[in-house]
């Protein structure tokens, strides 16, 4: 893809995804929809090549997607699954606990879902919620949420130890355009299913919900386990940053595969019965 052009001067400081970038050594590229499709393409096939590594070598990763409502979590994580082997890879998007899991500790309900061998695990929300939406919205008392932090980084040390790879992200949305978005699912029918209750009291503490991340982040931007800030305003290159730094992550390569040759078809006397026996799907749509 072509090189963007040279950002002004003072831009790179006004934008730390740009610095971050230039610090790096990557130019970022601007791209059309075209090519997003295209660079899409090729990351979902290196996505693949990841995955049949992870199961190959026994890695176990776990990805943490948190970040304010409209984000784009749910859509970034489509994108990741679309190839990749659902029996190796799967997400874990609870909803709110059961009475039952009410009087658990509190992360239990969350490390059942952590991967064997072999495996991804894709969380959409995670323990983060108890530094987030239930700290803002009084779910919890103020000694859970301050057990919280204290057990939160202690724990993830012990996942990282334990060899399982942990990455957190923490898709970044303007207020600006989490308002467009929001307006985008209150008119159109079918991501009206999208807006909650929650969403929209998340939006009338807009301030307090981005304090309460400012103190999740003090705690546990840990170097064990950092966060990953994702600049999330376009939908579209945000995927493709945040799979192109996740690629990075995995020191992934090459599996060895053995040739594969299809076996002859059986040839064996056998009489199907009529097609017509069967109960058909109406042809509502025909190739054009």
């Amino acid at each position: 893809m072509p090189a963007a052009p040279a950002a002004p001067a003072g831009t790179a400081a006004a934008d730390p995804s740009t610095a971050a970038a230039v610090a790096a050594g990557i130019t970022p590229c601007r791209v059309t929809r075209k090519e997003y499709v295209r660079e899409l393409d090729r990351l979902q096939t290196e996505l693949v090549r990841m995955q049949e590594w992870i199961r190959h070598t026994g890695f176990r990763l776990v990805v943490v997607f948190e970040g304010r409502d409209t984000a784009g979590k749910g859509g970034t994580i489509k994108r990741i699954l679309d190839r990749l082997n659902a029996r190796q890879c799967r997400v874990v998007a609870l909803g709110t606990p059961t009475e039952r899991e009410r009087t658990q500790w509190y992360f239990q309900r969350y490390l059942v879902h952590l991967p064997a061998a072999g495996e991804i695990v894709l969380f959409d929300r995670s323990w983060y919620n108890r530094a987030g939406v239930e700290r803002v919205m009084g779910f919890c008392t103020d000694d859970e949420y301050d057990d919280f932090l204290r057990t939160c980084p202690q724990l993830e040390r012990a996942l990282v130890r334990s060899g399982i790879v942990l990455v957190k992200y923490w898709l970044s949305l303007s207020d600006e355009e989490q308002e467009r978005r929001f307006q985008e699912r209150i008119d159109n029918p079918g991501k009206r299913w999208k807006l909650s209750a929650m969403d929209l009291q998340a939006r009338a503490r807009w301030v307090d919900f981005a304090a309460a991340k400012d103190e999740m982040f003090a705690y546990t931007d840990i170097r064990a386990a950092p966060w990953h800030v994702v600049d999330a305003d376009d939908k579209r290159t945000a995927r493709l940053n945040l799979i192109s730094h996740l690629l990075s992550i995995v020191p992934y390569g090459d599996v060895p595969h053995d040739r594969v040759v299809l076996p002859p078809r059986q040839e064996k006397a056998y009489k199907r019965p009529p097609i017509d026996s069967q109960t058909w799907v109406p042809r509502r749509y025909v190739r054009g």
